[in-house]
């Protein structure tokens, strides 16, 4: 993440309320303008090629294809990104910089593979059992590969700190999916549907190779060293359980209620519950600015903070350790109470304008039943995810797995529960597991401050460890080095 501190250090320096603005406007087109992007593309086409004139379940087969490639992307991908993020920072780091193309093409490779594994069986059963046009169902599986290599190659790009180049590069592209979704409509007289699925498919792959082409500018030597990527995943294996079980938890709350009465069958292979989903995105993007909030406040603050005491660490006196490590705990606690502050705020002004607005609109009902609570889950879900970065910090892998752990189980039991209570408190296994998580969290961050002295100064070796046959105890023969002491 350190990358944008200095930029928006640059522009909050200045203590006006217009560089405010542009620092605010700043910090979200690096963080969340591509998403946006993506949905106010599907809203335009929606709107402007009369998608609510399309029958009832021709709408909901394109809504669930959608909802499905975006949902299982982010799945299939989470077992891998961190830990080629955690490469990606060593080879940086350590100048080898021939190193990062093997790293791209493995995890390439791995993420092909297993969102193969997942969305061909899928697709099969969508075009065999819920007998689904085969054109229909491939436009689809494209779609859901080419967005998993979107979203593969934004973390390179993260690393290299070019987000303004992933939000022109979705922001570029999206503007290509409407103008293709017009011309298939419009010009062509294809069916809706399918011509904003084929539309938002060749957007997700003009992303992808857009990326790709940068990457491949950035990076031209490949050292061919391919088995040091695969190691690492031996090594940091926490870290594909962690960022897997935290991605897991921010849907295995649908997953649950796809289970119950409420859930609706298209095409007898996509399940879902409208009115839960479409509570759970009012909830998610009534606390998306947590994410804003928190990279920047990092980028601006702590990171400084975090420098300051490695650089003690490495040539500082034991006072200077000591006294930089008292200054980066008592700033990471004050980051996280601001961040709690200013995002109760915020989410509550949203949450009273969506209460009032949204009724309006046609949101109402059980959607606004469920809303409240999912909003406050959301909310505790974020500041839990700020404590895993922090744990990241201090390369506390087993904190971050049993967080991740007691967030992901405690949502699925949670989960459970609550789908015997009525309406209202349907988001209370979120909230749970949110909570439970952010406990742990907290707990083993306040652990990390009291033993970091062990963590840090302990965990070495003189040696380098290897695999090989142990050598002799032997120093030296006794005997030998006596005679030679009296023939002289």
């Amino acid at each position: 993440m350190a990358g944008i501190g200095v930029k928006l250090n640059n522009i909050y320096g200045k203590n006006t309320l217009t560089t405010d603005l542009i620092g605010i406007g700043y910090s979200t087109v690096v963080t969340i303008e591509p998403m946006l992007a993506v949905i106010g593309a599907l809203t335009f086409m929606e709107y402007f090629l009369d998608f609510s004139s399309v029958d009832y379940t021709t709408r909901e087969l394109f809504s669930c294809t959608v909802l499905y490639i975006f949902i299982f992307a982010l799945l299939t991908a989470s077992p891998f990104n961190s830990v080629l993020s955690r490469y990606m920072s060593d080879v940086i780091y350590e100048e080898r910089y021939e190193d990062i193309l093997p790293c791209y093409y493995v995890g390439l490779f791995l993420n092909i593979v297993f969102s193969a594994m997942v969305g061909i069986p899928f697709c099969i059963h969508e075009s065999l059992v819920g007998k689904v046009d085969i054109i229909y169902v491939f436009t689809g599986y494209c779609g859901f590969m080419a967005l998993v290599l979107a979203f593969y190659s934004m973390l390179y790009l993260s690393i290299c700190k070019d987000y303004k180049k992933i939000s022109f590069c979705f922001l570029l592209s999206m503007i290509v999916t409407v103008m293709l979704g017009f011309l298939f409509v419009k010009g062509l007289h294809w069916s809706i549907t399918y011509s904003m699925l084929l539309a938002l498919t060749i957007g997700f792959w003009l992303i992808a190779c857009l990326e790709f082409s940068m990457i491949r500018s950035y990076f031209r030597e490949n050292s061919g060293r391919y088995r040091r990527v695969l190691q690492y995943f031996r090594e940091y294996w926490p870290l594909v359980v962690t960022n897997f079980l935290y991605t897991l938890g921010l849907y295995i709350h649908n997953f649950v209620f796809w289970t119950t009465d409420l859930h609706m069958v298209v095409a007898k292979s996509f399940v879902c519950v409208q009115t839960y989903d479409m509570a759970t995105c009012l909830a998610m993007f009534t606390n998306i600015s947590a994410s804003v909030i928190f990279i920047s406040r990092v980028e601006m603050h702590f990171h400084d903070r975090y420098k300051a005491y490695s650089e003690a660490v490495t040539g500082g006196r034991g006072s200077d350790i000591e006294i930089t490590k008292k200054r980066m705990f008592r700033l990471l606690a004050e980051e996280l109470m601001s961040l709690a502050r200013i995002q109760f705020i915020i989410t509550l002004v949203i949450f009273l304008l969506c209460m009032i607005l949204l009724p309006r609109l046609g949101f109402g009902g059980m959607t606004m039943r469920i809303y409240p609570c999912l909003a406050a889950g959301y909310f505790i879900l974020f500041l839990m995810y700020a404590e895993i970065i922090f744990l990241y910090y201090f390369n506390d892998l087993k904190g971050s797995v049993l967080t991740a752990l007691s967030f992901c189980a405690g949502t699925l039991i949670g989960s459970v529960i609550s789908t015997h209570f009525s309406e209202i408190w349907y988001g209370l296994g979120l909230v749970a597991g949110s909570f439970i998580g952010f406990t742990v969290a907290f707990h083993r961050i306040q652990w990390m401050e009291k033993h970091l002295d062990i963590h840090i100064f302990c965990n070495g070796h003189l040696l380098k460890t290897k695999k090989g046959k142990c050598p002799s105890p032997k120093v030296f023969d006794r005997y030998e080095e006596k005679q030679g002491a009296y023939e002289k």
